[in-house]
């Protein structure tokens, strides 16, 4: 990955968590865990990890919805030129972490 590819991956990250922060409800926890490019770097997939596991599936839908609203928020918060594309989708990785921990503690 390239340095600008790194810096672009970390901006988006630091701004989705602040968007998140200030917008999503109260009742989970979404943290963001990464952003990662495509191939070509017009598009960044960002991870997040949901507590409770029974709201992943509004938290997921909730970030859909806002992906515009997030877009606009990024164009004002970050000097990304070409501006991507974002997508956000579950963090498995860190949800086999975290149930590994769980595993691990149990023994």
């Amino acid at each position: 990955m390239s340095l600008h590819t790194e810096r672009a991956a970390h901006v988006i990250s630091r701004a989705a968590a602040e968007f998140i922060e200030r917008n999503a409800g109260r009742d989970s926890l979404i943290t963001v865990t990464r952003a990662v490019p495509n191939a070509h770097g017009d598009t960044y997939t960002v991870f997040v990890s949901v507590l409770p596991d029974d709201k992943i599936r509004p938290a997921l839908a909730f970030l859909e919805r806002q992906r515009e609203e997030f877009s606009e928020y990024l164009k004002r918060h970050a000097r990304l030129r070409p501006m991507p594309r974002i997508d956000f989708t579950l963090d498995e990785g860190e949800k086999n972490r975290q149930r590994l921990d769980e595993l691990s503690n149990e023994v």
